[in-house]
């Protein structure tokens, strides 16, 4: 199967580029952002070893679709989607902070719960809790943007204390988060899911917050399927996700959580075709829409005749 695994471009205006675990990108004349997605695949800080074709159709499609269906409540730094891999936009200068909204007792705050913590990044959490029981009420916890490692938790009252963020983006940030985790949980309830955690970014552009990078994708966002939450939480048992948690699940059924020593299972042929399917699941399931596939063919020429005719309409001095 066809993939893109990594871009080498130059466009018009071109001032540097950076490589992430999943997208290319390429600042042009220090105005915007071309970000590629590409269908490298990560799990436990690792990039996996192969591809999976559509990935990143599917999360630049999912993104780009969230983004312009919030953009009347949070302003965005989104501009085009000129190709079906890649999405063009102002280029902010981010804000030291991942912000996570949880509506659910999942993941990393589940684990913090289980093992007797009952506050987490400042906010208290209630006794008597099971794991993916609903919060009383959807709450924040930000993380810092490690370099290196993992992200930490950090409370707002932290991060304004060590002079991070003011108390004037605090309080945008945490209205933008809570705005857009409504309109997201409104779209998830249409699709028959619930939109449990997620996480968000912002960066300043000309002074003003705007959220960047992705919005409500399966690799940023949890989702559970409505239709039999209550009755697998009423027993005690782990509930259906719409999420990439089942790769990470097949790693560790394997022998691999990215500690020291560990390799990574071989992807098969068969295998990677599953992801790729799952992907397009996702997709489909989470934004109501119908996936078509894009065509692989001299897709590095697709994407630079795209960006390149973008750029020259788009961006002055070119």
């Amino acid at each position: 199967m066809e993939a893109l695994v990594s871009t080498h471009f130059f466009f018009k205006g071109q001032k540097d580029f950076y490589r992430g675990k999943v997208r290319d990108v390429y600042n042009i004349n220090d105005e915007i952002l071309v970000m590629v997605a590409s269908d490298r695949i990560s799990a436990f800080d690792h990039v996996l070893p192969e591809p999976i074709p559509y990935k990143g159709q599917v999360l630049n499609q999912i993104a780009s679709t969230f983004l312009d269906d919030t953009s009347d409540i949070v302003p965005n730094w989104k501009l085009a989607e000129p190709d079906p891999h890649v999405t063009v936009g102002l280029r902010c200068e981010p804000l030291p902070v991942e912000v996570v909204v949880r509506g659910y007792l999942a993941g990393h705050a589940w684990r913090v719960y289980r093992d007797g913590g009952r506050e987490i990044c400042g906010v208290k959490l209630p006794e008597g809790l099971k794991e993916n029981d609903k919060l009383p009420q959807p709450i924040i916890t930000p993380t810092t943007k490690a370099k290196e490692g993992h992200d930490e938790d950090i409370s707002f009252t932290e991060l304004n204390n060590q002079k991070l963020l003011t108390k004037r983006q605090i309080e945008k940030l945490e209205s933008y988060a809570m705005k857009l985790f409504a309109a997201g949980s409104v779209k998830a309830d249409e699709q028959g899911l619930i939109l449990v955690d997620t996480k968000y970014e912002f960066g300043t552009y000309e002074g003003k917050i705007r959220l960047i990078d992705e919005i409500h994708t399966p690799d940023s966002s949890r989702y559970f399927y409505a239709d039999t939450y209550e009755a697998i939480q009423s027993k005690d048992q782990k509930q259906r996700q719409l999420s990439k948690e089942f790769v990470r699940q097949w790693l560790i059924e394997n022998g691999f959580q990215g500690r020291e020593g560990e390799l990574i299972p071989e992807m098969t042929p068969e295998f990677v075709e599953s992801v790729s399917n799952r992907y397009i699941e996702l997709y489909e399931q989470i934004t109501g829409n119908t996936f078509v596939k894009r065509d692989y063919t001299d897709i590095d020429t697709s994407i630079s005749d795209a960006v390149n005719a973008f750029i020259t309409n788009n961006v002055q001095g070119i």
